[in-house]
């Protein structure tokens, strides 16, 4: 007799085999995409810190700069919009505080008219911004008292210079010719003390004295030849040196200055 076949019950809980597989397969597909992101947003997060660091460095706007205006001399060229007249031309209701780069094209614009006379020129150097006085807009030949009709443009310059907040030097340049005078006994002295004379205007216009040194080279730095007329009145200057970083390095190590005080917006 044979036997009867045993009846087998079906497995209600086979599905949580299944489901078991997905839920595992699910958190390990979670976890995998949670390590990609976090992995991706570090490296673009660095990435993005050393462009921004680097397209706002000074370094890097000067050398544009100086791209874009080949020596970096300014001789009346506009590089900027026109802007509105008076004070607010240099920007001084604004506290936002300027680059080398971006100060340039605003001080071209503002001194305009003492550039197409020739009284004074612009240019970015490897030091950083360069304002250069001829000696015969500033001085009587020998002396070192700031004439008064430039008075003026003195405190438009440092108005814009007090945008930035790059320390200063005055460097006083004469022409080969030697002098001797009751007051000056050589072009040394009379090229320190057009530096410190144009340095202490600054200051009456508001420029801290702490960002200035002062520098004079007589005849060592001529721009141009001695041997002619021409060329002494080009050597025959004041600069005032804007510096960058690059430029600062030469100088001594200073405490810090105090935040500059919030300008009143007009």
């Amino acid at each position: 007799m044979a036997r009867r076949k045993q009846q087998s019950h079906p497995n209600h809980e086979r599905w949580l085999v299944s489901y078991a597989d997905f839920i595992t397969l699910l958190f390990a597909f979670f976890v995998v995409m949670f390590a990609t992101a976090q992995t991706d947003n570090a490296k673009s997060r660095a990435v993005s810190e050393s462009v921004k660091k680097a397209l706002q460095g000074d370094s890097f706007k000067s050398a544009f700069a100086m791209l874009l205006g080949g020596t970096g001399e300014v001789k009346g060229q506009l590089m900027s919009k026109p802007t509105d007249s008076g004070g607010e031309k240099l920007g001084v209701g604004d506290t936002t505080r300027l680059t080398l780069a971006e100060l340039l094209p605003i001080l071209s614009q503002a001194l305009q008219q003492e550039i197409q006379s020739g009284r004074l020129a612009l240019r970015m150097t490897s030091r950083g911004l360069t304002i250069s006085f001829t000696q015969a807009a500033l001085f009587p030949s020998g002396e070192d008292e700031v004439a008064a009709d430039f008075y003026p443009t003195i405190q438009k310059i440092a108005d814009a210079m007090n945008k930035v907040p790059n320390p200063v030097r005055a460097e006083g340049h004469t022409d080969s010719v030697p002098i001797h005078n009751t007051r000056f006994r050589s072009n040394w002295e009379l090229s320190a003390a057009r530096s410190i004379a144009l340095m202490e205007l600054f200051t009456k216009y508001g420029v801290a004295r702490e960002r200035f040194s002062i520098a004079g080279y007589a005849d060592t730095a001529p721009i141009d030849t001695n041997d002619s007329e021409e060329g002494r009145r080009k050597n025959r200057r004041v600069d005032i040196v804007v510096l960058n970083e690059n430029g600062a390095k030469g100088e001594p190590d200073k405490p810090p200055l105090p935040p500059a005080p919030k300008l009143p917006i007009p």
